[in-house]
């Protein structure tokens, strides 16, 4: 029994699946962010995520030394969701992580994951870093599917794709550094 694709994928161009796709990814990355600032810690598991990311940001005084480390955190969280076959099953694990980091944070500062969410939802910061994420994801598996069919020119578009996310996440992370600078 041959697996039967909706109608609009089959009449979609390759372009045009590869963004679907990127949307399909970036829904259910989304989602897993979602559900995992509702899992439950206990006030000491969240205090210590929260002063883990505070430490992390305090360590990096200055705006260039921050804009680097975020970047490069962001950067290699990126390029494992790339990799064929495991990359996106890690990345939505990362995804889900990032919301249990969310909720804990929310916890501390003693109001809902929901206000939490939206609050991270309305910054660009967002927009930009599951773009990155989720094209990194869905080239993950678009790759995995073009290496299975011996289609090895798929690794231009992979490090085309790549070039693309780091310009996007470098932006990302000099506006994140921006906004933590002001106390945003």
């Amino acid at each position: 029994m041959e697996l039967q694709y909706p109608a609009f994928w089959r009449n979609a161009s390759s372009k045009q699946k590869r963004i679907y796709l990127i949307l399909i990814v970036f829904v259910i990355a989304f989602a897993l962010t979602a559900i995992g600032s509702y899992v439950p810690l206990s006030h000491s598991d969240s205090q210590s995520i929260y002063n883990d990311v505070n430490n992390t940001v305090n360590s990096h005084k200055g705006f260039v030394s921050l804009t680097k480390y975020i970047f490069l955190n962001n950067f290699s969280i990126c390029l494992l969701m790339f990799i064929p076959f495991i990359g996106p099953i890690v990345g939505m694990f990362i995804m889900f992580d990032t919301g249990i980091a969310l909720g804990a944070i929310s916890t501390v500062k003693g109001y809902p994951p929901v206000i939490a969410l939206i609050s991270e939802v309305i910054l660009p910061i967002f927009w930009l870093e599951f773009l990155a994420y989720s094209v990194a994801m869905a080239e993950g598996i678009w790759l995995s599917r073009r290496l299975m069919q011996r289609r090895w020119f798929e690794l231009k578009n992979t490090a085309i794709l790549i070039c693309i996310c780091a310009a996007i996440l470098i932006g990302s992370a000099a506006l994140e550094a921006w906004l933590i600078g002001i106390g945003l």
